[in-house]
């Protein structure tokens, strides 16, 4: 049995034509599946931060209803959406104390120091130091605006 180019050609489509009909459909049906699983996955954990939320911060009224908001594609809260000022980690004192004495604000989660700003005393976790002890820590200066 001789092959020619026009036979393994042949060949060659029929076994990709049964791939097609055969591998690619599961394939796709199992990628829709993650996709679908995922998806119901956000709005689970989206519906539970949302209620989460709503209990926290307003103890006198139910819980308030999570709103689409125009132009996302997920359900938000209005309050995360809302760009607050950051909750000062340390008293104004403090943060005028050492800004008199020259220092900087180490936001010490992420690795970059304030030297003024709405950020100064004001991230999650850091801590006050000069500027050459931050540099020497291995922090560096935030970006500015």
């Amino acid at each position: 049995m001789t092959l020619t180019i026009r036979k393994l050609s042949k060949v060659a489509s029929t076994v990709m034509a049964v791939i097609g009909l055969v591998v690619v459909p599961p394939l796709r049906a199992a990628q829709d599946e993650e996709a679908t699983k995922a998806v119901t996955k956000r709005a689970k954990k989206s519906a539970k931060d949302a209620t989460s939320n709503a209990a926290t911060t307003d103890t006198n009224t139910t819980n308030k209803p999570v709103e689409k908001t125009e132009g996302t594609k997920y359900p938000t809260d209005k309050a995360k959406q809302a760009k607050s000022a950051p909750a000062k980690t340390v008293s104004e004192s403090e943060i005028s104390a050492a800004k008199a004495a020259g220092k900087v604000w180490v936001n010490t989660a992420s690795g970059v120091y304030h030297k003024g700003g709405q950020w100064y005393g004001a991230t999650g976790q850091g801590k006050f130091m000069t500027e050459q002890e931050a540099k020497q820590a291995g922090y560096r200066a935030a970006k500015s605006k």
